[in-house]
């Protein structure tokens, strides 16, 4: 392989090696605003500068292409800028030999399978999705905003779709206006704010390679009067009373499939959590997590009489102090 066969992405992108993710990502935003087709009208040169930067960006990004592109320069350089098929030398669990230039094995990389491959014509812009779009009208489907990528070189779409918590616990099938056209839309059980669906063909035209990209669906998920999202788990707060707290009990909670009953230890504190085990949110591989109780001490604010005599009774004989230990905090 000839040097100029290969392509230095680290150097296009102005990184070191060793970047991080979010470096990476940092320098790729900056080219991709300084390089854009919108800014650079018929400037081939910026065109073909965004391009590069594009791929570069498509191939660092996802941690499995970048190790694969830096084994691949690592054996072409010690076989001294030839093909690294030729090297005699072992490539880590890579084989290279079925590539014949730097361009064959990107194709493949990146999905490109030649000219008449499944993916020809495919847009070099379809990382780059700004967010400066604005949500649409469309025709009252007031639970879909749709955010194109804002650019005449976007091929795909993304969009936001919020869900109240029953459907996206159960499973929903959503009809959608885009532009003229109404889809239907199946969003699988356990979906969760930041899930992403992705409905092929359905996003915007491509004016360079006259294709219609892939349309992405960004879940929201409505707030909910009781449950939340911790990380995966699910997690409500119940509130106990007093005397359950000291004697424990056994109390119903909440679950998204109906109430259990769950047992207080005694002596169990406020703010305490006690785990459900496969009573949360539904998972990607099947089953479903956990959820998480937390307990909150109530204090009764109207006493009955009784109640307010039995109080002071235990007041009275009461020997447990809770703050013992802060008798000798100071300065």
């Amino acid at each position: 392989m000839a040097a100029m066969d290969f392509k230095d992405y680290y150097s296009i992108l102005g990184v070191s090696k060793t970047a991080s993710p979010d470096e990476i990502k940092k320098a790729f935003r900056k080219l991709a605003r300084q390089y854009h087709p919108d800014v650079n009208h018929g400037n081939k040169k910026a065109e073909s500068r965004f391009k590069e930067v594009s791929e570069a960006y498509e191939v660092l990004s996802d941690a499995d292409k970048r190790k694969k592109y830096d084994r691949f320069g690592q054996y072409w350089k010690q076989s001294g800028e030839s093909y690294p098929s030729s090297t005699g030398v072992d490539m880590g669990g890579f084989d290279f030999s079925q590539y014949g230039s730097f361009d064959d094995f990107i194709n493949e990389l990146l999905g490109r399978f030649g000219a008449n491959g499944p993916a020809a014509g495919r847009n070099p812009y379809s990382n780059y999705r700004p967010n400066s779009g604005t949500p649409g009208n469309f025709g009252g489907f007031s639970d879909f905003g749709f955010q194109d990528g804002g650019t005449p070189g976007t091929q795909d779409s993304e969009a936001i779709i919020s869900l109240s918590f029953a459907e996206a616990f159960n499973g929903v099938q959503k009809s959608l206006r885009v532009g003229q056209e109404i889809i239907d839309v199946r969003i699988p059980a356990g979906a969760k704010t930041g899930s992403k669906l992705r409905v092929r063909s359905k996003g915007v035209i491509n004016p360079l390679s006259k294709q219609r990209g892939d349309l992405y669906l960004k879940v929201e998920l409505k707030p909910h009067s009781f449950f939340q999202f911790d990380g995966d788990n699910l997690v409500c707060e119940v509130p106990i009373t007093p005397d359950e707290a000291t004697l424990g009990a056994v109390i119903d909670v909440p679950t998204p499939d109906g109430n259990v009953n769950v047992k207080l230890p005694p002596g169990v504190r406020s703010g305490q959590s006690l785990r459900l085990r496969g009573k949360g949110w539904p998972t990607p591989k099947g089953g479903k997590g956990d959820q998480f109780v937390k307990v909150a001490i109530a204090p009764p604010k109207n006493l009955s009489v009784q109640e307010q005599e039995y109080y002071e009774k235990i007041r009275a004989i009461r020997t447990y102090n809770p703050r013992s230990h802060l008798q000798g905090v100071h300065l």
